[in-house]
């Protein structure tokens, strides 16, 4: 099975960090986060992996990975990122990966398993993790609700309370090209600003409110997390240094 990374975007909130680097090649705990990417991908059963550039595209030329280049990276958001691959998820399944994410060869080999047509990971523990990072969880959570067949209802909405976050949603996503048929189908309906600003999430919940392909959710209790500031860095790295009983 093949796997796609999206790593076209800068990520602001690294500061100078990704002054002259994407935000992918920013380290945690002495290795590129993409490094990170690519061992869980290669170890739960990837034979390929690409990557969508943007950004400093030159610093990922040494990863030696196949590479769709999104030249207006600057302009457009992250679904117009993952359509510069189409020729990759119209031809067979493909994981598709966020870039500013870790995450185990479990969680891979889970959507590798998965026969479902979209399927995304989430994390059932989401609260401790969020906790950590921001103190109230809400204040960057949004809502997850799953139904009892396991396809997810919504996603991507303010949630009013904890309980409308049933899990977290990871960034890590498996798209059979029915599925990427779908999301097509949906995009040309849009005019090409609304096109470039949808985000992820937001594409999700049109394909749940569409209701002809089912958004399967993929529960995750293993290791990950989300790196979005220098904040995120610090943490993880202190995570990691508690559970080995380090100082």
């Amino acid at each position: 099975m093949k796997a796609i990374i999206l790593a076209a975007g800068r990520g602001s909130r690294m500061k100078a960090l990704t002054d002259d680097r994407p935000k992918c090649m920013v380290e945690l705990q002495g290795r590129a986060l993409i490094d990170w990417q690519i061992d869980a991908l290669r170890t739960g059963g990837i034979d390929e992996i690409a990557v969508v550039t943007g950004y400093r595209r030159e610093a990922l030329l040494s990863r030696r990975l196949v590479e769709f280049h999104n030249a207006h990276w600057e302009t457009t958001n992250m679904v117009s990122s993952l359509a510069c691959a189409h020729e990759w998820l119209e031809s067979a399944p493909c994981i598709v990966s966020y870039s500013d994410i870790f995450y185990s060869p479990a969680a891979v080999r889970s959507l590798v398993d998965s026969h479902a047509d979209m399927a995304i990971t989430y994390d059932v523990n989401w609260r401790l993790l969020w906790t950590g990072r921001f103190g109230d969880p809400l204040l960057d959570a949004e809502t997850f609700r799953i139904g009892p067949d396991g396809s997810v209802l919504e996603i991507g909405n303010k949630p009013a309370s904890v309980e409308d976050v049933q899990g977290q949603y990871m960034g890590l996503l498996r798209f059979t090209p029915s599925a990427w048929k779908e999301i097509q189908k949906i995009r040309d309906l849009m005019a090409p600003e609304e096109q470039d600003r949808m985000h992820m999430t937001g594409t999700l919940q049109k394909v749940i409110e569409a209701g002809r392909i089912p958004v399967t959710g993929v529960p995750y209790t293993g290791e990950w997390g989300e790196v979005d500031s220098v904040l995120d860095l610090k943490f993880y790295t202190d995570l990691k240094k508690a559970q080995l009983g380090t100082s």
